[in-house]
């Protein structure tokens, strides 16, 4: 991590992930008052890169910790990835295997519809951050998909990708229909993984799965919600959740720990899929009709954190995330289909926060950002 940091060039007080790994409860004004003092450190290295003000054309320099998974990829020239990244791109190899995905495939939600949109804020957006890419109007480009992720009894796991903002303060959010991941750490979910490998029978060892969920029940989690709550037959009924516990910054300067969360606005309830027999190109067909209808808007929310609200682990739902009162951040609303082939860029990548949206500091968000850059390298 050391040799990251300084090829990075990190500012001094801008901890990695690592340094929350054992931060308790009762600490956790001290944890937020660090992320803050870092993201104010961020923030005056990005101007002096020139992020902060309209985009000028320019690739911005490299030395900006916002930009340092964000690569640019060209040609089939592979960028220079820093050490200890083998086992990001050993889950990335083998969430492929496990899919039976082709090389160049996208490991997770590889069906989707990269689609446009606007966004506009709400009055009460700053007062959970003073990020701009939330805080101003903005046009969107977004992705809905679907995977069929492990271990979900082939239920449907939808996923909604979005960035907001413009120039140097964009913001990337990736959210999924359950509220949970499936593993607390990259290790975990490499093993998960692994356990999950075809057989010469074309399927898994079914006692190898077992052993493990016996192992780890955390695992199980998302299986468990999927099932009880079963996903809505149109990506524009569906509920989106950030896993993630995100550090904001306001406007008054006050830090606290969000949760994303986007919900349909104005959709009347639809019904669930009630078979496993449903395929992705039911819903890209139902999305483009919806588009053409001018019939897809959703609220973006932030669930604020209470104490003792479990920040660390990607696995377990807030208590009473379900109901919890949220703030209203702002309304996307989609206008148009874009060609997935005429995207140029690699989209998207949890990493890209504009200043005033901290990154969260699980284990899973740090190997989530590294897997985005490594997997769009090879789909290069």
């Amino acid at each position: 991590m050391r040799r990251v940091r300084r090829r990075l060039k990190l500012p001094v007080g801008y901890p990695p992930a690592a340094a929350f790994a054992s931060a308790p409860d009762q600490k956790r004004a001290e944890v937020l008052r660090t992320v803050r003092a870092g993201d104010a450190a961020v923030g005056k290295l990005c101007r002096r890169n020139g992020q902060g003000r309209k985009d000028s054309g320019k690739t911005p320099k490299l030395s900006c910790p916002r930009n340092c998974t964000d690569f640019k990829f060209r040609g089939s020239v592979l960028p220079h990835f820093p050490s200890g990244l083998a086992r990001t791109a050993s889950i990335v190899a083998t969430m492929k295997r496990v899919a039976a995905l082709p090389p160049k495939s996208r490991a997770s939600f590889a069906n989707g519809q990269y689609v446009r949109g606007t966004y506009a804020p709400s009055d009460q957006a700053k007062e959970i951050t003073k990020s701009r890419s939330f805080t101003r109007p903005s046009r969107v480009m977004a992705r809905f998909s679907v995977t069929k992720g492990p271990d979900t009894n082939y239920l449907l796991l939808r996923g909604f990708s979005f960035r907001l903002g413009n120039g140097g303060e964009r913001s990337e959010i990736l959210t999924q229909s359950a509220p949970v991941h499936f593993a607390r750490t990259p290790e975990q979910m490499l093993a998960f993984l692994r356990a999950r490998i075809p057989g010469p029978s074309g399927k898994p060892d079914v006692e190898m799965v077992e052993r493990f969920s016996a192992a780890n029940p955390e695992t199980l989690h998302q299986a468990s919600y999927i099932a009880a709550h079963p996903p809505a037959a149109s990506f524009a009924s569906t509920t989106y959740w950030g896993v993630h516990a995100f550090p904001a910054i306001n406007s008054k300067g006050e830090t606290r720990f969000i949760k994303f969360k986007v919900t349909p606005a104005g959709e009347q309830p639809t019904q669930p899929w009630t078979t496993p027999s449903a395929q992705p190109i039911d819903l890209l067909h139902d999305l483009e009709s919806r588009i053409a209808a001018r019939d897809m808007r959703f609220s973006v929310m932030a669930l604020p954190d209470r104490l003792g609200d479990p920040v660390m682990d990607v696995t377990i739902q807030w208590p009473g995330e379900d109901g919890r009162e949220a703030v209203r951040l702002g309304t996307i609303v989609i206008t148009g289909i874009e060609a997935n082939d005429a995207i140029d860029e690699p989209v998207f990548n949890p990493a890209t926060l504009a200043e005033g949206i901290g990154h969260p500091p699980d284990e899973m968000f740090a190997a989530r950002s590294t897997a985005y850059a490594i997997s769009q390298a090879r789909r290069r």
